[in-house]
């Protein structure tokens, strides 16, 4: 074979993979950018029709994984590999490696009893699993928590969905459990008086349901008193501190004791 044979036989081959190489190219750069503006068109549209964020979350990686394996058998295709073959090897694959995988195939199930029961949603605080923070985002294997002073706590759906879950967040308004000390030699109901007084000018406390302020038990150092106000759900912690520092600022001022634990000792002699 000559060199202009070669040439005549080899040139139109290089040009038609060449073209074949650009043409892929191009599909491979459109389909990720059909992917992209499906995804934000997708995201947009459940969000106006106001669908819980936990479910745009979980939609939203669902779709990405199974467009972009679309586009990968496409463009295998393209390219002269037999697909058919590979579906069924990836299903038996599939079927393998599921069993491998067996946790992660419950977070997913997981992820999915989360989204349709909703014990919470994002934005919510809620506590589970030892740990508690606001719920930031319910992806498919896992729910990401941001804790109060800063971390991000990942958990896997699995483990969430079979687990005692407390949301803070599912009713608008809290009750506020406190309880206060005071001597047995004090003025109990003066006690009681300025504890209601500050209840009374604290405005963040509601009206209904009214708070309650009553002795709750006889100790062995006091007499304890309990301080139980209902708030709004958002204003829990800072009405709490308040409330406890004025108290204590209160009964200090009007002469009450604020006792500690006491021990007496009676000693025999000889």
């Amino acid at each position: 074979m000559t060199f202009n044979n070669f040439l005549e036989d080899a040139v139109p081959k290089i040009l038609s993979a060449g073209m074949s190489l650009i043409w892929s190219l191009a599909f491979l750069f459109i389909g990720l950018k059909v992917i992209s503006f499906g995804r934000k068109f997708l995201r947009k549209a459940m969000e106006r029709s106001n669908i819980d964020t936990g479910v745009v979350q979980f939609l939203d990686a669902f779709v990405k994984i199974s467009a972009y394996a679309v586009l990968i058998l496409t463009l295998m295709a393209r390219f002269g590999i037999q697909t058919t073959s590979f579906i069924t090897l990836l299903g038996s694959a599939g079927v393998a490696i599921g069993l491998s995988l067996q946790g992660s195939l419950a977070n997913f199930a997981g992820g999915i009893l989360i989204l349709v029961l909703k014990p919470f949603t994002v934005g919510d605080y809620i506590s589970a699993c030892g740990c508690e923070g606001t719920v930031s985002e319910i992806s498919l294997f896992a729910t990401t928590l941001h804790s109060a002073d800063n971390r991000n706590v990942v958990l896997p759906n699995g483990t969430l969905s079979n687990s005692n879950i407390v949301n803070f967040s599912a009713n608008k308004t809290r009750r506020v459990d406190m309880s206060v000390d005071v001597g047995y030699g004090c003025d109990l109901k003066r006690a009681r008086t300025i504890i209601e007084e500050i209840l009374n000018q604290e405005e963040r406390v509601l009206k209904e349901p009214s708070y309650v302020v009553a002795v709750n038990e006889l100790g062995d150092s006091g007499i304890t008193i309990l301080v139980r106000p209902w708030v709004q759900t958002e204003d829990y912690w800072a009405v709490r501190w308040s409330v406890l520092e004025r108290i204590h600022d209160r009964l200090n001022e009007e002469g009450i004791e604020i006792p500690f634990p006491q021990m007496t000792i009676h000693m025999e002699e000889g």
